[in-house]
């Protein structure tokens, strides 16, 4: 009788023993696979994630609404800056104090416009009205502090504020959210234009071989580059300088005067102030009826 309980307990506690290294077997392989499927998940969800965003398109309502909240107020800012400025420039008829007084005000109001609408969700158009308003800030700070600057002489005072700190952040602020703009209509354009690229690495030097070769939206972002470079303030757009760039390939002055070079050209015409703002529209019917652009008034009607 003990001998058959021995025996049957045995029997139990290999079958006891058998159980539990299959039930923690069988726990620990439902853990892998569990894992290994909830990582398979989410590496697909990540690589979806990235596919995303960088196939997902700017849309043109977000480059209009962009334009008509956040670039217009920077551009009617802008406009009345280098309207004083080319006042104390060429006559200096002008009552300095007054006039930059009002420029830090109305630096003031177009800051608060250009942030009545949230662009965040958009990454480039949200980075450049930032910068926009960054800019515009510190444009307020440095008409306020010419506002309060006594001294009589119309050209040194204009030096004055060129070389203040913020007149300079603001200047680069205002470059930095050009480029971001101008790259978002980039990509908008890749994205319902094949032959043109989201991103574009300029050569350097760029040839005017290989410019010839560029559309117009990508030339644009060659142009923003060199802008950004030179630090300086235009009342051109972007692509009033393409015009003229392709305008004196075109016309054969760049090979009379030997320039094989896109930089080069861009500085001749920079330095002799022989771009205005227009250009682009003065010659967009003969080189540019066949290009891709978002319909931003820029575009068609300045």
């Amino acid at each position: 009788m003990e001998k058959r309980l021995t025996t049957t307990a045995m029997l139990f506690s290999v079958g006891f023993v058998f159980m539990l290294v299959f039930a923690v077997g069988a726990f620990f392989y439902g853990i892998q696979i569990g894992t290994e499927k909830a990582e398979a998940k989410y590496t697909a969800k990540t690589e979806a994630s990235k596919k995303s965003e960088v196939t997902t398109p700017y849309q043109q309502q977000e480059l209009v609404s962009f334009y008509l909240t956040v670039f217009s107020p920077y551009r009617e800012f802008q406009t009345e800056w280098l309207a004083v400025a080319d006042k104390l420039l060429r006559s200096g008829n002008l009552d300095a104090g007054s006039a930059f007084k009002n420029l830090a005000k109305l630096a003031d109001q177009k800051a608060d416009e250009a942030s009545s609408f949230n662009m965040q969700k958009s990454p480039l158009l949200g980075e450049a009205q930032v910068a926009y308003i960054r800019s515009l800030k510190y444009f307020k700070d440095a008409a306020a502090k010419a506002a309060s600057n006594k001294t009589d002489d119309p050209a040194k005072l204009l030096e004055q504020i060129q070389s203040d700190t913020n007149y300079k952040s603001a200047v680069g602020e205002s470059l930095a959210a050009q480029q971001a703009y101008y790259e978002a209509m980039q990509k908008w354009a890749a994205s319902v234009d094949p032959v043109i690229p989201a991103a574009y690495k300029a050569a350097a030097p760029m040839s005017v071989e290989q410019w010839d070769k560029l559309s117009l939206i990508v030339k644009n972002m060659v142009v923003v580059s060199y802008l950004s470079e030179r630090g300086e303030l235009f009342g051109f757009m972007p692509q009033d300088l393409t015009s003229r760039v392709d305008e004196f390939i075109r016309s054969g002055q760049a090979s009379k005067m030997k320039l094989k070079t896109v930089g080069g050209i861009v500085d001749l015409l920079l330095n002799t102030r022989a771009v205005d703002s227009g250009d682009f529209n003065a010659n967009k019917a003969r080189f540019y009826q066949s290009e891709t652009l978002p319909q931003l008034p820029f575009f068609y009607s300045e």
